[in-house]
């Protein structure tokens, strides 16, 4: 399976397991969207238990996630996140990470942020087990 970061295809060896692509960045985001407006999860608006989401880009589900956000009358500030992974190396895919999410979104690019670190070896994360990511989202 392929790892796909902020709809970006990265190559490494392993990718992650979910429903959708998988992509933990781009659901950061979202639930952090979603959060900010009260508006629940990505859990209860894209269920792992409708087939319409099966392997769907998760892009997609965050351009909805912003159109959900613009119907209820609230509007994206910046969006700010961390990607935690011993491996791989991500900085090289950050700018293009970016520009994707600021698409969906319909956002500025100079409003997402991203970041990368490892954990020095501790955790799951840096026993190469899997990735985490979080995320904050500003709306007015």
């Amino acid at each position: 399976r392929p790892l796909i970061l902020g709809g970006v295809e990265i190559p490494y060896k392993y990718g992650l397991l979910g429903h959708s692509d998988a992509d933990v960045l781009v659901h950061a985001r979202m639930d952090a969207i979603l959060g900010a407006a009260t508006l629940g999860d990505i859990g209860h608006h894209f269920p792992d238990t409708d087939e319409r989401y099966k392997d769907i880009s998760s892009l997609l589900l965050l351009k909805k996630t912003g159109d959900i956000l613009r119907s209820k009358g609230y509007v994206m500030g910046n969006i700010d996140a961390v990607i935690i992974a011993q491996q791989p190396k991500l900085s090289p895919y950050i700018d293009e990470m970016r520009t994707n999410i600021a698409k969906a979104l319909m956002a500025n690019k100079d409003d997402i942020n991203i970041k990368a670190t490892t954990t020095e070896r501790l955790g799951f994360e840096g026993q190469g087990q899997g990735m985490a990511a979080q995320a904050i989202a500003i709306i007015f």
